[in-house]
Parts: structure tokens; C-alpha cells; sequence
């Protein structure tokens, strides 16, 4: 009987894990890499292996989360209008065309993305946590009709007490005020602790909600995007969360260096379309009314930039994409910061093309980790370009945390977006891309600035790490399209 019994499980164990092998090669349609992987874990751990693929494995490509019926036009049919003047302007035609491959960028997001061409953005770059935050509480301070709030993590520590009093000091003037944060990322953080403001009339949501502690069937697919909006007319995105560790020295992370953006001009419709999207996607306290998110504001910017957002949800990879025609129309050099380097093979690829090509690639990454197995990952991948002729450096002053990207000194993408499968797969991200030469310098000259910092990492350097590490890496390589 009992010789039965184990029978028919192993069978039934066999049979099941045959169907979710069908499942990953032909419904999922992953990439091979992480097909491989989820097969490799599945069938080697069969009962575990189901689970974990059940929590953290399943598309959700097929589902419709941003619901057309919600999408605002009002915003969008702004922007339009005013791009199509832009475009048949002779004077902005004729600086755009200086450099082939921007003109090209900017035809591609615009035709398949629609991501629309703002010509009038002024961009503020931060770079250090606690000015970013200072001027975001000013900004907060001036609010007049709403303020929406959108980040993978707010932490209620010393920095997220600071943003909320400054949002319950708001709603009592009579501002909108609107919270969304990711409820893996802020997982510590309760709807209960938003009670003054909810009570004041404050909205809070957290997205894709855990149904029990840490376990949830989208638990993979995480809102990283950061998002803030202020009047219509004020809009910030970037690296930079809530919480203390990003504004502060800490003992566990040190300096946090990062890059976060202010904005105002036409962009700004683009955030705040992207936001009501998102905030519409949880089904609470649904925004229906547009016109008074979308003013009649013109930015007095000079700066030609683009709003670029991607997520599990579409069929195309769009931030993947833009990274690697930015990369492929680079001539000179292509710098890049990101505290994650784990790429498709085909990202991964394009930049050794570029190096074959003569163009000089420059990485840098963090010197420790903050995930252990995804910055072991990091390494390995970091390494392989150093073979192929890049230069990585690692950053010794703390941790860095920006994803940027410059191509020739000319122009750059700033946003929320690792080169990671984690962000250009499996999360919801968000990327300016910003067409002017002084920005992109500006950006560069923090670079080398950054790289007073850090340590080169050489192929001796590379070679005298432990048979530990070494393990590590053979592991985190493994289930690199899993991380």
C-alpha cells in the first residue's frame, strides 16, 4: 500500500513537472537563457521547484493590467500637437540631424513607443540623495492643486517621516495628494502608518499587494519606476528611493551616489500620464477626471528629451531596446553606471561589438553588494568585458546606484532601469532620454569625478579572488536570467 502510495506521487510529481516544463518552452515564449534556467530549477528541485515557479515564474504578459478604456488622451493630445510644430521647426530638424544616430533615437521612440518629443525640458541633476530630496520637499512646500508619489521603496524611517509630514502639511492646504509605492519593495511599510493622511483625505495604494507575507503569485514583477509629479508642471524621476540609506552615510552602504532628475516642461505630461496608468492599475480610488492633471503649462527649457517606461506587461522590451541603439550608434565612447550588470545575451553582445568597433566602453559598478548572488553576477559579467577590451571600475566611496547611460558625450538615459533581465524583463522602469550635449557632459564630468573613487577592475585583479567567489559566480551565473 504504501509502496503504491510513493508510486503514484512520484508519477503524479513526474506528470506535473513534465506539464510546467510544456508551460515555461511554450506559453511563457521566455528568452532561451531563462527558459533554461527555470527548466534547470524545476526538474532538478520538483516540489520546491513548482512552488518557486508559481511565486516568481509566471509571465503576466497576456494580462491586461493598464486597461485602455483608463489611458488619459489629454496629456497625450498636448504633447502631440506640440511635437508635431517641433518637428516641422527647420532650426530643430537641422540640430538633430547633426548627429545621425540621435535623429534615428528619437524616430524609433517616437514611431514604435510613442513616446513623445518634448523640445522644451529644463533638466536639474542630483546626484547626492540629500539635495535631491531638499529641493523635492520645496517643490512639495509651493504644491497647489496635487502631488503624486510614485516609488519602489518609502521607508518610514527619518527621510520617508520628512516627505510624509511635508504631503500631511499639503492635503491640509487642500492639496491632492496621492501615494503609491511597491509592496514588495516597501514591504516593510503598512497602509496604517499613511492613517493621518488617509484620514485628511489622502489616497495611499500599494501595488501588486502581498496576500500573505512575501508570498504573492506577481511577486516578481515589481513597480521599480520612481515618479513624482507636482501641479502638472513639476515632475522628478531617477534612481533615488525613500529612505534613509539614500540621502545619508550609512555604515552598511557608506556614500549613496546616484542620479535623479528634475523636470518641467512638456515631459512632465508624460510622467504624469505614466503615473495615473500605474495608480489606475490597482483598481483604488481610480483617477477619471484629466484635465486638471494636464495644465496649460509651457516650459521655458531648451533641452530635446524623451519618457521612456517598459514592463513585463508589453510585448517589447522597449528600455532594453533603447540601450541597445543608443550602443550601437556610438562612435567614441559609451560610459555606463549601474549597480547591476547582468545582461540578454544580446545587450551583453551589442557591447562587445562596439568595443571590436574601436569605441571606448567604461563600466562602473559597486564594489559590494547589496543582493549577494546578483552582484556576484555583476562580477562575472563585468569581467568578461574587460576581457574584450572595456574598462570597469568599481566604486570604493559607498554604493553606486545610478543607471546612466552616455553615448559620445552627446547624450544620455537616466532613470530607474538596471542593465539587468530583473529590470528590462520583469520590472515596471522608466528612462529619460536626454538629447544635449551640456547635460551629457555634465553627466560625463560626474563620471570621471566618480572615478577618482573607485579601482580598476584588471584581469590580475579579476583572477586572484577566492575559490569561494569563484563558486559564488559559477552559481549566480547559473540563474543569472532568475536574478
Amino acid at each position: 500500500m504504501n509502496f503504491n502510495f510513493l508510486a503514484i506521487f512520484e508519477l503524479f510529481i513526474f506528470t506535473l513537472n513534465v506539464l510546467l516544463s510544456f508551460v515555461i518552452i511554450f506559453r511563457e515564449r521566455k528568452s532561451t537563457a531563462a527558459t533554461w534556467s527555470w527548466l534547470f530549477v524545476v526538474n532538478v528541485l520538483p516540489v520546491f521547484g513548482f512552488i518557486l515557479y508559481v511565486l516568481i515564474g509566471r509571465g503576466i504578459s497576456h494580462y491586461r493590467i493598464f486597461k485602455d478604456r483608463k489611458r488619459f488622451q489629454i496629456g497625450f493630445e498636448k504633447q502631440l500637437k506640440r511635437t508635431e510644430v517641433t518637428l516641422q521647426d527647420p532650426n530643430f530638424v537641422k540640430k538633430m540631424r547633426k548627429n545621425h544616430a540621435i535623429g534615428q533615437m528619437m524616430n524609433m521612440l517616437y514611431a514604435e513607443e510613442n513616446s513623445i518629443i518634448s523640445a522644451n525640458t529644463d533638466v536639474k541633476i542630483f546626484s547626492d540623495g540629500r539635495k535631491k530630496f531638499d529641493a523635492l520637499l520645496a517643490d512639495i512646500a509651493q504644491a497647489k492643486h496635487h502631488i503624486h508619489l510614485e516609488y519602489y521603496i518609502f521607508r518610514m524611517d527619518n527621510l520617508g517621516q520628512e516627505i510624509y509630514q511635508a504631503l500631511i502639511e499639503a492635503r491640509k492646504r487642500g492639496v491632492e495628494v496621492r501615494v503609491l509605492f511597491d509592496a514588495w519593495g516597501s514591504n516593510r511599510t503598512k497602509l496604517k502608518y499613511f492613517k493621518e493622511l488617509i484620514d485628511l483625505g489622502g489616497h495611499v495604494v500599494a501595488f501588486f499587494p502581498l496576500i500573505l507575507p512575501l508570498i504573492n503569485p506577481r511577486t516578481n514583477y515589481r513597480l521599480h519606476r520612481k515618479i513624482v509629479v507636482i501641479d502638472g508642471v513639476i515632475g522628478y524621476t531617477g534612481g533615488f528611493n525613500v529612505g534613509d540609506e539614500y540621502a545619508s552615510v550609512t555604515k552598511k552602504f557608506g556614500y549613496w551616489r546616484d542620479n535623479h532628475l528634475r523636470l518641467t516642461g512638456d515631459i512632465v505630461y508624460s510622467l504624469q500620464h505614466r503615473f495615473i496608468l500605474d495608480w489606475n492599475s490597482q483598481h483604488h480610488f481610480e483617477i477619471t477626471q484629466g484635465e486638471g492633471y494636464f495644465p496649460d503649462s509651457i516650459g521655458k527649457g531648451k533641452v530635446a528629451s524623451q519618457f521612456v517606461t517598459s514592463g513585463p506587461d508589453e510585448a517589447k522590451e522597449q528600455i532594453k531596446l533603447t540601450y541597445m541603439k543608443m550602443i550601437s550608434g556610438a562612435e567614441r565612447e559609451i560610459i555606463i553606471q549601474t549597480p547591476y550588470y547582468i545582461p540578454s545575451d544580446a545587450l551583453h553582445e551589442t557591447l562587445k561589438l562596439a568595443l571590436l568597433s574601436g569605441v571606448q566602453v567604461k563600466l562602473l559598478i559597486p564594489n559590494k553588494p547589496d543582493h549577494p548572488l546578483v552582484y556576484w553576477a555583476t562580477y562575472f559579467y563585468s569581467a568578461d568585458l574587460v576581457k574584450a577590451g572595456a574598462k570597469v571600475y568599481t566604486y570604493e566611496n559607498g554604493f553606486v546606484h545610478a543607471k546612466t547611460l552616455i553615448i559620445d558625450g552627446e547624450y544620455a538615459s537616466v532613470g530607474s532601469a538596471n542593465f539587468d533581465y530583473r529590470s528590462l524583463q520583469l520590472c515596471f522602469e522608466a528612462n529619460v532620454v536626454l538629447y544635449d550635449f551640456d547635460i551629457a557632459q555634465d553627466l560625463r564630468r560626474k563620471f570621471l569625478e566618480d572615478l577618482k573613487l573607485s579601482k580598476a577592475l584588471t584581469l590580475e585583479r579579476y583572477e586572484e579572488r577566492s575559490f569561494f567567489i569563484r563558486f559564488k559566480e559559477g552559481l549566480a551565473r547559473l540563474i543569472s536570467p532568475m536574478l
